[in-house]
């Protein structure tokens, strides 16, 4: 027997009669009226070419018919009710897997050392984060949500802008003193100065070098020996005295503080690069892509 919407709705009114003994009080429990309690039932008998009922001006009883149909039944609509209950927590609680695709710059900066708070205060959560280069397929590949650094491609994903982190151009104190502060980007260009390429994972070719004010963008070509793809080596290679880099502020705003790494040519400082949180819909968000978006918002200055 294929089931249909009226067949699972007439097995509902059917339990509903069995649990109150009676049509009228049936109807009152499922906001019927009796007339629609009747045909539910009519039509579930036709549909199973048996009578289900005995009735009379004094009581309703079960045929037997009825009663073997009930028994296998009855598990089955407790399994549904119990299905569409865990199913409708999902909404309001956080519990379950998780599954997030982040850069791994924002895994280190962001994440890494609050995971384990966010972790405790929802203890039915199992959180899956991927830290890789590149998106991929978010719904293909399983994701709830992605919280990734750039401009997203144009998709039927919905994207969400959390916030615009600056662009900054740094160097050692150390590289300054051995090579001179550059005044100005062109001066990225002279052979005085040696500059870190980092590759931009969308395109696959290092990012320009650019400098933004007053709505007009400079961009140079400094001279460079090395490309690099992964954040913590391009600290370490900062770090070292080796060259200058543009980063972004959150990436190196311990290091700012502290003096290990100064700003140079602070006369260009519109540039901007976003932070969005990219999710497949935003009907019937679950209340653990929410409680994790909550999170990532409460880590952003």
């Amino acid at each position: 027997m294929a089931f249909d919407e009226r067949v699972v709705n007439g097995m509902r009114v059917l339990a509903a009669i069995v649990d109150s003994g009676s049509f009228v009080r049936a109807g009152e429990a499922l906001e019927m009226s009796q007339s629609g309690v009747s045909r539910a039932i009519a039509r579930l008998e036709s549909r199973l070419n048996i009578r289900l009922f005995d009735r009379t001006t004094r009581k309703v009883a079960l045929t037997d018919e009825g009663r073997r149909f009930y028994a296998q039944v009855s598990p089955l609509l407790a399994g549904l009710e119990d299905a569409v209950a865990t199913a409708g927590e999902g909404a309001v609680k956080v519990r379950g897997k998780l599954r997030v695709n982040t850069d791994p710059l924002c895994a280190r900066l962001l994440f890494g050392a609050k995971l384990g708070g966010f972790l405790k205060r929802y203890p039915e959560l199992e959180l899956d984060l991927m830290a890789r280069d590149h998106l991929g397929d978010l719904v293909g590949d399983g994701f709830d949500l992605a919280i990734r650094l750039g401009q997203p491609q144009s998709s039927s994903l919905i994207a969400r802008k959390l916030m615009d982190t600056r662009v900054l151009t740094v160097a050692t104190p150390a590289y300054l003193r051995k090579h001179g502060t550059p005044k100005k980007p062109a001066d990225l260009e002279s052979p005085d100065h040696v500059c870190i390429h980092f590759r931009n994972p969308a395109t696959g070719r290092p990012f320009d070098w650019e400098f933004h004010r007053g709505g007009k963008v400079t961009i140079v070509n400094p001279r460079s020996q090395i490309t690099l793809n992964d954040g913590g080596t391009m600290e370490t290679v900062l770090l070292s005295g080796y060259g200058l880099a543009q980063v972004i502020d959150i990436a190196v705003e311990p290091m700012l503080r502290s003096g290990a790494l100064i700003p140079v040519l602070t006369a260009w400082p519109d540039e901007r690069f976003p932070l969005y949180a990219l999710y497949p819909s935003r009907h019937h968000q679950p209340a653990k892509t929410q409680a994790f978006l909550t999170f990532v918002q409460s880590l952003l200055p």
